[in-house]
């Protein structure tokens, strides 16, 4: 069953905590909280400190993507406060087997990132301590920017790595996933999808995130029967 991670980004941060409530009365599986420290990507967001203050508003899973410099420094913070996920980019991580290790040692999933311009083989040596393999089909740094058609052979590289090495490593994809793009990936092999803007710039959150789930419930039929 395909996952919907609404990304906080996109929600009014003015009103976190009532856009955290609409969004899983709608059906939001996780949120998505990105971490951005203006040193690895030109944006500051978040830290420990507000995603502690939102954990005690819901149970659904946090899916903390550390979009920082040296994050293995902050792994112990960020699970304190309520990580259910942490997602560290390759780029950032050059001793990433002792991360994502670290990472469960804690009590979370391990995410491992990629940016658009890192080829799938950078995994290759870490998936059996990876829960989940995030590709970024975006440049991150920013919501609402427009989806790079280039990701799709890469998510479907990506599929054929997983199932070649046996781990039950999930795919999710961040950035433009919208209602025009959820088809294309999920018939791809992606199978949790972030969506932001897509979600929280439309008046009725529940009809697009339904709308979404349709289209990928859909496209993943589709892939089946092609198999």
């Amino acid at each position: 069953m395909a996952i919907i991670a609404p990304s906080l980004l996109s929600a009014d941060f003015a009103r976190l905590g009532e856009e955290i409530a609409a969004v899983v009365a709608a059906g939001a599986d996780w949120l998505h909280l990105d971490v951005m420290d203006g040193h690895f990507v030109p944006n500051i967001t978040i830290g420990p400190p507000v995603i502690a203050a939102l954990r005690p508003l819901t149970d659904v899973p946090f899916d903390v993507h550390l979009m920082i410099s040296q994050p293995e420094r902050y792994l112990e913070d960020f699970a304190r406060a309520g990580a259910n996920l942490i997602a560290v980019h390759v780029e950032t991580s050059p001793h990433l087997h002792r991360t994502l290790r670290e990472i469960r040692r804690l009590g979370c999933q391990a995410g491992v990132v990629l940016n658009p311009s890192t080829p799938p083989e950078a995994i290759s040596y870490v998936l059996a301590e990876t829960d989940m393999v995030l590709i970024m089909t975006v440049n991150p740094g920013f919501g609402g920017q427009s989806f790079i058609p280039a990701m799709i052979p890469k998510v479907r590289r990506l599929r054929q790595l997983v199932a070649a090495a046996g781990y039950p490593v999930h795919l999710a994809v961040d950035g433009g996933v919208n209602l025009d793009t959820v088809v294309d990936l999920a018939q791809a092999g992606a199978e949790i999808f972030v969506a932001g803007s897509a979600i929280f710039g439309t008046d009725d959150y529940g009809a697009t995130i339904a709308a979404l789930r349709a289209r990928i419930d859909a496209a993943l039929q589709d892939r089946e029967q092609e198999t």
